[in-house]
């Protein structure tokens, strides 16, 4: 069950959690921290199992029908569970968006690929770091 976390962004295992998503430095994190905390139109939710937050996803609509996804991130143990993939059905379920986009690693794009998303790279963005744009039309 998704809830929203935006206001449990002090608590250190959702900072956590939010950090394996940001993968640059603190300074970083901070700023998307603080991105989440002041601006209503970015979104944070956390993934409950038994009381625990095991995953988040970020997200905002950049328009009425496109929803960028901003971070997604699972606690460790849970990883390939389905626990990703069930965060983003539930996030299109609640939206509805027409699409849905996310610039990406090479890992992540992996991931995004095995559950159906169409990968374009967009190069190296980076130096030595290839970023993939990841993109799924939904049936709403």
């Amino acid at each position: 069950m998704l809830v929203s976390v935006k206001d449990r962004l002090d608590q250190p295992h959702i900072e956590e959690l939010l950090g394996y998503a940001v993968f640059t430095d603190e300074k970083e994190l901070e700023d998307v921290i603080r991105r989440y905390k002041t601006d209503d139109r970015w979104k944070l939710l956390g993934y409950s199992e038994e009381g625990r937050i095991i995953g988040i996803i970020g997200y905002e609509m950049v328009t009425p029908t496109i929803l960028k996804l901003r971070h997604l991130a699972v606690d460790p143990p849970y990883r390939g569970l389905g626990y990703g993939r069930g965060m983003i059905l539930e996030v299109l379920e609640l939206e509805r968006p027409a699409k849905i986009k996310a610039e990406v690693d090479e890992e992540a794009a992996d991931f995004f690929r095995n559950i159906g998303f169409e990968i374009v790279s967009l190069g190296e963005r980076f130096p030595g770091i290839e970023r993939f744009e990841c993109s799924f039309v939904t049936d709403f």
